[in-house]
């Protein structure tokens, strides 16, 4: 009886535990890593770990498939402020297939994102563009060449 308690308890103890965690709880409460799983059909199942640095910020992201199987793997590295300056993304043969490089002005607004192939390669670039008040207004994207391909506008509505 003792021992369904303890299980009982660790699966709603992790179960809380592994809910996306902001940056805040994870700090306050010490988090290093979350993990969720799935129960289907009488077997545990994998679907996404989260690891933390001391300062609550996200360094790893792990994602599996339906099948519990790992799919892939997103690494991160901050700015003293706290700011993503740079994410990797791994394949599930841990091989890097994407990298984007982040910039951003002394506001802490990002106003360039580089992305790049597993050779390190641009693919493509995004520039960003915010209002008197800090809001995002647009979003250019260029292809490797400089060739402008998307801009997406975005507009407020205020009461």
């Amino acid at each position: 009886m003792r021992l369904v308690l303890k299980i009982v308890f660790l699966i709603l103890f992790s179960t809380v535990v592994s809910f996306a965690q902001s940056k805040k709880e994870a700090k306050k409460n010490k988090i290093r890593s979350t993990t969720i799983t799935d129960q289907e059909s009488g077997k545990t199942l994998n679907n996404k770990k989260t690891e933390f640095d001391k300062n609550g910020e996200t360094i790893v992201e792990t994602d599996y498939d339906k099948d519990g199987m790992l799919k892939s793997t997103h690494k991160y590295k901050y700015n003293k402020d706290g700011d993503v300056t740079e994410e990797e993304e791994y394949d599930a043969k841990t091989k890097v297939t994407e990298k984007r490089i982040c910039k951003y002005n002394s506001l802490g607004e990002k106003i360039e994102e580089q992305v790049l192939d597993a050779d390190g390669k641009k693919i493509k670039t995004h520039y960003y563009t915010y209002n008197s008040k800090g809001l995002k207004t647009e979003k250019k994207t260029l292809d490797a060449a400089g060739k402008v391909i998307c801009v997406r506008t975005y507009q407020y509505a205020f009461n």
